[in-house]
């Protein structure tokens, strides 16, 4: 559900703090809501799961731990979402090529257009 200024409620789950709180500017600069922040696997589970959410942007790897489990979920939800990574699309297992991969670091507009592109 998209809040009253047409933004959307974006999850955000990385590991790096500096980097999470970068991407919560750029998203409210660009007129969306962070619904949530998680830098561990459970925690961004739990979200993914139970957060009202429209959009997602997931690093690939949570202090070692890969998030495919949480890809799942955000595509048995229909939650449309973007890797994050710093592998860049190389490092995005077979079965996954249909998402979008936004290599670290980007810019704002490189993170804008692939939220419009991915949904």
């Amino acid at each position: 559900m998209t809040d009253t200024r047409g933004g959307l409620k974006i999850l955000i789950v990385e590991d790096e703090a500096l980097v999470a709180m970068l991407i919560e500017d750029v998203l409210s600069d660009l007129g969306h809501k962070v619904a949530g922040v998680a830098g561990r696997l459970e925690v961004a589970l739990k979200l993914a799961e139970e957060a009202h959410i429209d959009f997602a942007i997931v690093d690939l790897n949570l202090n070692g731990a890969r998030t495919y489990a949480i890809a799942e979920v955000l595509r048995r939800r229909g939650v449309p979402f973007i890797f994050a990574t710093g592998y860049g699309a190389a490092g995005v297992e077979a079965g996954w090529e249909d998402i979008r991969v936004l290599p670290k670091p980007f810019e704002p507009h490189q993170l804008s257009a692939a939220i419009q592109a991915s949904r």
